[in-house]
């Protein structure tokens, strides 16, 4: 069955799956899923079991929070259904949905809960799960994702991930490493947790670290209420706002165009690629937080990255078959820089802090797209600052050597500018700088490209200090481009994600790198198999009271 176009816009005033109050420093996130708001209309979402679309909602519900309630120092996230904290993805959902829908969903629900935790480690906005019943499979990676599990100790609640004994599959979001990585649960204890499908419960849970308090359902209350005052003395977020209203992107869909205020795309379906062009800011844009608040989400520093974010899920869920994204920039390269300055100076104020890690998060996403990443530098481009990321984060890079002789008037040769932003502001999943990554074991040149931090270089110069692959002259730019495109285009999608993501990751291994790593082979692999999928597979025979058949042999 073939998923329909997924759109990724929403709104509290929309939402069907959660419920958002806000009481001061205080916000509570309850998930309460209506069984027959499905994107699907083959499967109910039962027992607070949820679809891409209760995560739309979810990751939409965490960006407000943090853009729009500065005040708001603790989330607490609990379920809404008596005895029920959330059942995990949805079975019905994951039986009849198509295999890149099943991963991109996974992919994105992570996503999701690595912005959760990027919340609480780096915005002092803290997540503590309220569990007030049962938390299965994803539900529980949902608690996962906070920085506090507290468990009500009712006899019957428990915490597990059952998805190996009842779907032969592994927890799609990160739950087997979080488990180990960041809870610190010995291995033996997490072996037999993941393969027990009653999971854990009260105090048990607290004694093998799966979660951290729990209690009777008489003191619950008054144990989340404990947390909450603590935690959010820690915060250093503001005690009043105001904040900023996100408002919905102005986007037009036209065939094989998307166009938003600073971010186009183009789909070429024969080439097999999407162009993005991304436009510097035409206005002078806010030098102060204040002017900052008051321009809000249209100032272009935090419109743009919405925008080339929003473009990204759009094109990661609705595109699949176009497997090389183009990227190129248009504008004055002094305008993008001075937009940027703000972000420098002020890195503190609570604003510019959250539009940077919405940048840090954005481009991790395209890091993380199964796509192949080109970018085009020519004469008008602006690849200066948060936008030279998107040369560092590309495959492979063409910059024009010179300016186009065959016109009367030829424009100015394009330029890559470095700033302080591309020292570290945005660090990939490894931890690591792209520049670090780039020169990953190589510090004399990381050196090099350091001291280039301010100066534009041009073609020659870029290429010398190994920020560029490629720089042709302009008689053989046009055929360069089109020879690796064509190329790309001809390979196996397969062996291309492989081998990008193999590149794209050098140097140590995070939480992070090891979720996405795992994600994008041991579930893309297992949600192929016939033991999980097959027609007599554990996800078509799950619900049915018949048993699965499996192929007993290790691969």
């Amino acid at each position: 069955m073939s998923d329909p176009e997924i759109e990724f816009e929403t709104s509290p005033e929309q939402y069907r799956h959660w419920v958002t109050e806000i009481d001061r420093e205080r916000a509570t996130l309850t998930m309460n899923v209506d069984p027959t708001a499905g994107l699907r209309d083959d499967y109910e979402l039962k027992t607070n079991s949820y679809d891409l679309g209760v995560d739309i909602e979810l990751y939409d519900a965490v960006q407000r929070l943090r853009f729009e309630h500065p005040e708001v120092k603790v989330v607490v996230v609990t379920g809404g259904l008596d005895k029920i904290f959330c059942a995990g993805a949805n079975i019905g959902m994951l039986a009849g949905a198509t295999h890149e829908h099943k991963v991109n969903f996974c992919k994105f629900t992570n996503e999701t809960r690595n912005s959760i935790e990027d919340a609480t480690a780096n915005s002092s906005q803290v997540w503590i799960a309220a569990v007030n019943g049962t938390a299965a499979g994803g539900g529980y990676e949902l608690a996962l994702a906070c920085d506090e599990i507290l468990l009500v100790d009712d006899r019957a609640s428990s915490v597990s991930l059952p998805e190996i004994p009842l779907l032969a599959v592994l927890p799609g979001t990160g739950g087997l490493t979080r488990v180990v990585e960041k809870r610190h649960v010995r291995r033996d204890l997490a072996d037999a947790f993941a393969t027990r499908t009653e999971g854990i419960r009260g105090r048990q849970a607290v004694d093998w670290g799966l979660v951290d308090q729990a209690a009777p359902l008489s003191s619950f209350g008054d144990l989340i209420d404990e947390r909450v005052a603590a935690r959010a003395v820690e915060s250093d977020r503001p005690d009043l706002g105001p904040g900023i209203r996100l408002v919905p992107l102005d986007r037009t869909v036209d065939g094989d165009s998307v166009e938003y205020s600073a971010v186009s795309v183009r789909i070429d379906r024969r080439a097999g690629t999407a162009t993005f062009t991304i436009t510097a800011p035409d206005a002078p844009q806010p030098a102060t937080p204040d002017e900052l608040i008051e321009a809000g989400a249209e100032a272009w520093v935090l419109r743009c990255a919405r925008e080339l974010d929003a473009a990204v899920l759009h094109l990661r869920f609705n595109e699949t078959a176009i497997g090389t994204w183009v990227f190129r920039t248009e504008g004055d390269p002094d305008v993008v820089i001075a937009a940027e300055e703000l972000l420098a100076d002020h890195p503190d104020h609570w604003l510019v802090r959250e539009i940077r890690l919405y940048w840090a998060r954005t481009l991790k996403r395209l890091d993380l797209s199964a796509r192949s990443l080109m970018t085009l530098i020519e004469p008008g481009s602006c690849f200066a600052g948060v936008l030279a990321e998107l040369v560092l984060a590309a495959d492979r890079s063409f910059m024009l050597d010179g300016t186009w002789e065959e016109l009367d008037d030829p424009p100015e040769p394009a330029t890559i500018r470095l700033t302080g932003a591309n020292l570290g502001w945005f660090a990939m999943s490894n931890g690591l700088s792209r520049l670090q990554t780039r020169f990953w074991g190589r510090p004399a040149a990381l050196a090099a490209a350091e001291a280039a931090v301010g100066t534009e270089l041009e073609a020659r110069e870029a290429a010398g200090a190994e920020l560029v692959t490629f720089a042709p002259d302009d008689i053989d730019w046009d055929d360069e481009v089109r020879i690796a495109l064509e190329e790309r285009n001809s390979f196996s999608p397969d062996a291309l994600t492989a081998m990008e993501a193999n590149y794209r990751f050098v140097g140590p291994e995070t939480m992070e790198t090891k979720i996405f790593s795992r994600l994008s082979a041991w579930q893309n692999w297992i949600f192929q198999r016939p033991n999980a999928v097959g027609s007599n597979g554990a996800l078509q025979r799950f619900g049915t009271g018949s048993r699965p058949e499996f192929d007993p042999r290790r691969v």
